[in-house]
């Protein structure tokens, strides 16, 4: 048999079953770690409930997720998972799910990896969403969720801290009212609203066009010359406001 029929009959079985993204429908890719509470927890001991470190370890992985050759608009990350919005017309690999899904999750793999001086892995999958609107709800979705977890992890680690263990912890948590958890930092001395807004509502990304200037030496002249610089954003709204600001990077892109 010859190569080119060799190659026509096994290629069929690895796409027959691709499955692409249609045109007109937004793409967001959901990025997560792969087993980090045991190599952030006991592996690498980061601080808990929060680290600065592995926070800028994320933020320098989505960076490089925005740079790798797709087309994204928006990135956004909490704990150990980032979201990424890519341009509504983005057509590179003829949007296959598992071209994305696997080039992501390496990407993303690859680059905490290198940053944290041993092995991390993440997987990846695509949303597809039909309209702006979802794209909105997506997003307000992850910073909702990063909220909640922000509480109760300060809550948890907390009383972790006060010698309680995993399992009373746990307990003394579930149930009880947003008010109630609130309450329950106040009563350490901890006011849940002057903790650092990354840390309750997570990270953005997105582009801005900034103006550098420079010199001409064919005219003897200084320039000003527009530039796209990816902006890093730790003071983001919520609520409404972030469904505003998030509709508003659609509309721009």
């Amino acid at each position: 048999m010859k190569f080119d029929e060799l190659d026509s009959k096994m290629r069929v079985y690895e796409t027959t079953h691709d499955v692409c993204v249609l045109p007109g429908i937004y793409m967001v890719a959901r990025i997560d770690g792969r087993g980090f509470t045991k190599l952030t927890k006991e592996v690498h001991q980061f601080e808990a409930p929060f680290d600065v470190r592995f926070r800028d370890y994320m933020i320098e992985t989505v960076k490089h997720l925005m740079n790798c050759g797709f087309k994204v608009v928006y990135g956004y990350t909490e704990s150990d998972e980032i979201s990424l919005l890519f341009d509504l017309n983005e057509s590179l690999f003829s949007r296959k799910h598992r071209k994305y899904n696997s080039i992501l999750a390496g990407e993303a793999s690859a680059k905490f990896s290198l940053l944290l001086g041993d092995l991390a892995a993440f997987d990846c999958r695509i949303c597809e969403l039909p309209n702006e609107q979802l794209v909105i709800d997506y997003f307000r979705w992850r910073n909702e969720d990063a909220y909640r977890n922000s509480l109760n992890a300060h809550c948890y680690w907390r009383l972790r801290k006060d010698n309680f263990s995993k399992s009373v912890a746990t307990k003394r948590i579930e149930g009880i009212s947003v008010a109630e958890k609130n309450e329950l930092l106040f009563s350490y001395n901890i006011n849940f609203n002057d903790l650092p807004v990354w840390q309750k509502r997570g990270i953005g990304f997105y582009w801005e066009i900034i103006n550098k200037e420079g010199f001409n030496p064919k005219t003897n002249e200084q320039v000003i010359s527009p530039r796209r610089q990816l902006k890093v954003d730790m003071d983001l709204p919520m609520k409404d406001e972030y469904s505003n600001f998030i509709s508003d990077i659609i509309e721009l892109n």
